[in-house]
C-alpha cells in the first residue's frame, strides 16, 4: 500500500511550489488562468504570515489587498492547499484570588461602550523561555481591543501589573467613568494598585468567583498572542522575549491584525475611524 504524502511535503521535497503542482494538475484544455495561480499565492503568502487566520480573516485581508473574492471561493482553496489553523492549547492559570483584600464587584458586565477610554481590562499570562517562566502583564481598551500597557518580567508581584498600569496611563487619556477591570488576583486587589487606581478616579470593577468569561475580552486576546506569535518562537531569553513580543504587540496586532469584532479592521485603524467622535456604534460588554 502507497504512503500518502501531504502536498506541503511533496512541494519541498521535488522543490516545486505548490502554485506551479496545482497548475500541473490542470486537465489539458483547461486552465485556472493567472488570476487563480497568483490568488492562491497570495493566499499562501497570508496563511504563512498569520498563521491562526480563517476563512473570515483570510477573505478580509485579501479584500483589503486588492482582491474581490467571496468567502466560499477562499475555504476552498484553504482546504486544497491544506491551510489549517494552529491547534489550540490550554492555559496554565496565573491568578490567585486566595487573599484578605478588598475585592470589588464587577461594574463591567452590561456597560455599552460607545468609545474608547470607557472600560480598560487586565490580565496576565505566561511565556516560556528556554529555561524560565516569566509573566505578561496587559490593559487592553475593550472598545477598540488595542492594547495600551504592557509589561514582561520574571516576577508576579503588583510590580508586574503597576508596570503596565502606568503604561496605560501615560499613553491614554482618562475620561470620567473610566472603569478597570480585572480578575480577582493579588496582584490587581494590592492596596498599591488599586491606590493607583483611585488616585486617578478609576472605578474598579472584578470579575465574579471562578468565572473567566467575566474578563473574555482579555482571555480573546492572550489565545491570540499564544497561537500566533508565542506558540511559533523560542525566545532565549528574558531580553529576546520582551522584544519580539513587544514588536508583535505594537506593530502587529495593534496596527496590522485585523479583528472580527472591528469589522476587519486592526485596533489601531478601528481607532482612526472614531475620529470625528460622532456617529459611533454601541457596543454591550457580555462579561
Amino acid at each position: 500500500m502507497g504512503t500518502k504524502l501531504a502536498v506541503r511535503v511533496m512541494c519541498e521535497t521535488a522543490g516545486v511550489s505548490r502554485a506551479g503542482f496545482y497548475r500541473f494538475l490542470i486537465p489539458q484544455g483547461r486552465t485556472a488562468g493567472p488570476r487563480e495561480s497568483d490568488l492562491r499565492h497570495e493566499l499562501q503568502k497570508i496563511a504563512l504570515e498569520w498563521p491562526s487566520y480563517g476563512s473570515r480573516r483570510i477573505t478580509a485581508e485579501l479584500g483589503q489587498r486588492g482582491w474581490e473574492v467571496n468567502r466560499k471561493r477562499v475555504q476552498r482553496l484553504m482546504r486544497e492547499d491544506n491551510l489549517l489553523c494552529l491547534r489550540k492549547r490550554k492555559f496554565l492559570v496565573t491568578t490567585d484570588s486566595r487573599h484578605e483584600l478588598a475585592l470589588y464587584p464587577n461594574l463591567a458586565r452590561g456597560m455599552v461602550l460607545t468609545g474608547v477610554d470607557q472600560l480598560w481590562v487586565a490580565d496576565i499570562t505566561y511565556i516560556r523561555l528556554q529555561e524560565e517562566f516569566v509573566y505578561l502583564a496587559v490593559i487592553l481598551d475593550a472598545y477598540s481591543r488595542r492594547v495600551i500597557g504592557w509589561e514582561l518580567d520574571r516576577t508576579l508581584e503588583d510590580s508586574l501589573t503597576l508596570a503596565a498600569l502606568r503604561m496605560a496611563l501615560a499613553h491614554r487619556q482618562v475620561r470620567a467613568g473610566l472603569v478597570h477591570h480585572s480578575d480577582r488576583g493579588i496582584q490587581y486587589a494590592s492596596s498599591d494598585y488599586t491606590r493607583v487606581l483611585k488616585d486617578h478616579q478609576i472605578q474598579i470593577s472584578m470579575s465574579r468567583k471562578g468565572n473567566p468569561w467575566d474578563n473574555a475580552t482579555c482571555e480573546s486576546f492572550m489565545k491570540t498572542l499564544k497561537y500566533e506569535e508565542v506558540y511559533r518562537s523560542e525566545y532565549r531569553d528574558l531580553a529576546e522575549a520582551r522584544a519580539r513580543i513587544g514588536e508583535f504587540l505594537e506593530k502587529v496586532y495593534n496596527q496590522r491584525r485585523l479583528h472580527s469584532a472591528l469589522d476587519y479592521l486592526s485596533p489601531a485603524a478601528f481607532e482612526r475611524t472614531l475620529r470625528p467622535r460622532t456617529g459611533r456604534r454601541a457596543v454591550e460588554v457580555s462579561a
